[in-house]
């Protein structure tokens, strides 16, 4: 099973200096405005409420744009990643940003055993469940990290989604890719990457599992955590269906027709009970 690690290891540590250097991630902007926060964080923050003073650790955080946002809302953060580019990367634009923010390269897996004391919050955003074989022990990771009384907040695209077949062109939204967390992953081919970039790229192969949003929540609630919400949303920030989506504002995007049949996103919160 380690072998998931290496492959999409390679294939992330290729895309980060693409990615950073993309006008989608808005480098520039963070590093130009003092108060711009990541599309990602702005569609969170309704939702997050106040974070000021709370000590935050941002789960597979890739370049850490989403990280720097979140400390602009006044939360002390730590970032996580198992990619050591990514983390060059997220040094640098913290950087450039004015940002304190220690990043640490590690597996999700083995983040309690590389991250010292507890944690008021723990946020993970779009894109990072899909990566891991095992939900149940992601639940458990993150309830470790948790101190009582603190939170995880999630918002991750919707395991209906992910079960598309993206290549229909037919209009038909199909479903053809695993719903459930299987025990081999998907594995999958693909030259490019999500964001705008003339950059080529060699290692094009991932390792990648579902989950399904009832194993999810009871994943969270076995590892003792209560959950607090859940909600469907009707977008996600990325173009997950070329054609057959369109931007709505916000870096968001929603299906054409009907979008009203597909749950595009969720956002699950849950607390750690107790003294």
């Amino acid at each position: 099973m380690t072998e998931y690690l290496d492959v999409n290891r390679a294939n992330w540590d290729e895309r980060a200096p693409a990615h950073a250097a993309s006008p989608d991630y808005h480098v520039e902007d963070f590093a130009s405005d003092p108060a711009y926060l990541s599309e990602v964080v702005r569609f969170d923050r309704p939702r997050l409420g106040d974070i000021a003073g709370l000590r935050g650790v941002h789960l597979q955080c890739h370049i850490g744009t989403d990280t720097v946002s979140l400390s602009r809302l006044g939360a002390t953060m730590t970032g996580l990643d198992f990619s050591g580019a990514s983390l060059e990367q997220a040094r640098t634009i913290a950087e450039r940003a004015k940002a304190s923010i220690p990043y640490v390269q590690s597996d999700v897996y083995a983040a309690r055993d590389v991250l010292d004391g507890e944690f008021d919050l723990v946020y993970t955003g779009i894109g990072a469940l899909g990566w891991l074989p095992d939900i149940r022990r992601w639940a458990r990771t993150v309830a470790s990290l948790l101190a009582p009384g603190g939170r995880l907040f999630i918002r991750e695209g919707h395991p209906v989604l992910w079960s598309l077949d993206y290549y229909r062109t037919d209009g038909v939204l199909a479903i053809s890719e695993p719903y459930f967390e299987q025990a081999e992953p998907q594995i999958y081919d693909e030259a490019g990457t999500y964001v705008s970039t003339e950059s080529e790229f060699q290692h094009t192969t991932t390792h990648e599992w579902n989950h399904g949003l009832g194993e999810i929540v009871t994943a969270v609630l076995d590892a003792g955590l209560t959950v607090t919400g859940l909600e469907e949303h009707q977008s996600v920030p990325w173009d997950a269906l070329p054609g057959r989506m369109h931007q709505i504002g916000g870096g968001e995007n929603q299906l054409i027709e009907k979008p009203e049949r597909l749950p595009h996103s969720y956002t699950l919160q849950a607390r750690r009970l107790g003294n």
